[in-house]
């Protein structure tokens, strides 16, 4: 495996000038073994958006809105598995290869994500639904405790993206659970058919009462969103996806030896047996990602947006903060049982600590892959896994701060990252498109109908960011 070389800087041949080394494509392995770099990115994902945004804009607008979470599934699939692309074919994430052309992209998405994440959002509403669920608690300094043993817990963690995984697949489960129990306990029948007939009659429609400011957050935190997206790259590298195989995990400096290098960068021979091996892994890949990010998005917004509407549609009390979570777990207690209340608040602790957990890797995974790979690839002391539980820790530290400065109100926060979300999938999603033509060996870039849907994708985020622009000039001027 190639490894920093030991010339002086200024004689090195840049990133860009290096070319990757030649080898074979892995051996892809069985369907059932590379199940979960989409379910950390659903599990994840699966938060903010599915628990509040989409049913909060249901609250207010019905269903009519259904059809839109449609469309912002399927293409950031089509997206997501664009960027795994990339990593199966070169083992390297679409940032560094952003990068190889300008560090200016890398500082712009490193920027850009640690706007997106720094507010912590994710884990000020998981500790709001906890105090429901405990009838009590100061919502700041619980959300300050678990930052902190987030942090603790990617720490100590030997593989990090094993403990990720494991996390987020505990979540999609009870979180599965919970939609299976509200489907046949409490969602009506009128209720199934009115999200039917609305997803369909509803297409192009926007409901009164929900701005271009709601949608473009709901669009943000629609599964994944912003750079959110991205880190599949660092994931499915260290599942040992395609050329990824060839470059060691990332690790933690206290428990763990080996780890993730961003300056690693391969190609395999353009020969038949490669190719054939190249097509198994692109279709299982498709495969995997489709069905645990796809399907499991669908049905999560579906069936939460779906359980707001049958408890709250109609209602003149439902507030636009977690207070509408107290009044929806009320409520289901009142229709069915205590119990349902209790695991509704519980799963939606849950999920948003899993999320704010998700978060704080994702981060640090994007801005020490790109720091090591850029500024620091000689440096021996600072070690991807060390820059990457610094980034961690300085993640902690700065979110903690703005809750203790009093900022600390949940769907604040919650706006302004997945507003930032959309407008940086509408950028990296342009540049993907140069990535994976230019880039990539004939046989196995971007084009087609996948070309295609990467085009609408830029028109998609576009027109809703320039709606909402739009929206606030007229409001505020």
């Amino acid at each position: 495996m190639s490894s920093a070389s030991s010339t002086p800087s200024a004689q090195r041949p840049s990133p860009t000038a290096a070319p990757p080394d030649c080898l074979d494509l892995p051996d892809p392995p069985p369907l059932r073994t590379m199940v979960g770099p989409g379910v950390v990115a659903v599990g994840i994902g699966m938060a903010a958006g599915e628990i509040i945004l989409w049913p909060y804009l249901t609250s207010v607008g019905g269903l009519g809105l259904l059809w839109l979470a449609v469309v912002t599934l399927a293409i950031q699939t089509v997206i997501n598995l664009e960027i795994e692309r990339y990593t199966l074919a070169t083992g390297q994430t679409v940032v560094a290869g952003f990068s190889r052309w300008s560090t200016a992209w890398g500082i712009l998405i490193c920027l850009a994500g640690a706007f997106q994440y720094v507010w912590p959002g994710w884990a000020t509403s998981g500790s709001t639904t906890l105090t429901y669920l405990t009838g009590g608690g100061d919502v700041v300094w619980i959300t300050v405790g678990s930052l902190v043993g987030f942090g603790v817990v990617l720490t100590v963690s030997p593989v990090v993206y094993r403990t990720i995984e494991k996390v987020e697949l505990v979540k999609v489960i009870l979180t599965l659970f919970f939609l299976a129990v509200v489907a046949v306990a409490v969602i009506g029948w009128h209720t199934w058919t009115t999200a039917g007939e609305k997803t369909v009659t509803g297409a192009g429609r926007i409901p009164d009462g929900i701005t271009f400011t709601m949608i473009l957050s709901a669009l943000g935190a629609a599964g994944a969103g912003g750079v959110h997206n991205l880190v599949l790259s660092n994931w499915i590298r260290d599942k040992g996806y395609g050329m990824g195989a060839h470059v060691p995990k990332l690790v933690s400096p206290i428990t763990g030896q080996s780890e993730a290098s961003g300056a690693d960068r391969y190609a395999f021979p353009q020969d038949e047996a490669n190719l054939a091996r190249w097509r198994v892994w692109w279709r299982r890949a498709n495969t995997e990602h489709i069905v645990s990010f796809f399907v499991i998005c669908l049905v999560t917004i579906g069936l939460m947006s779906m359980l707001a509407y049958e408890t709250l549609f109609g209602r003149d009390d439902v507030e636009n903060s977690p207070e509408f979570l107290r009044l929806q777990g009320d409520l289901l207690g009142q229709q069915v049982g205590d119990w349902l209340k209790i695991l509704f608040f519980a799963v939606a602790t849950v999920s948003l600590w899993a999320a704010s957990i998700g978060l704080l890797d994702i981060i640090g995974r994007v801005v020490s892959d790109f720091a090591k790979r850029t500024y620091l690839r000689d440096a021996a002391f600072w070690t991807e896994g060390r820059l990457y539980f610094a980034v961690v820790w300085a993640e902690v530290a700065i979110g903690s701060a703005i809750l203790l400065s009093g900022v600390n109100q949940p769907i604040v926060l919650l706006t302004i990252s997945t507003c930032t979300a959309s407008l940086v999938t509408l950028v990296y999603t342009a540049l993907l498109i140069r990535l994976n033509r230019r880039d990539l060996p004939a046989a196995v870039r971007l084009r087609g109908p996948r070309l295609g849907m990467m085009l609408l994708a830029i028109g998609f985020y576009g027109f809703f960011a320039l709606a909402m622009l739009k929206s606030q000039l007229e409001e505020n001027f």
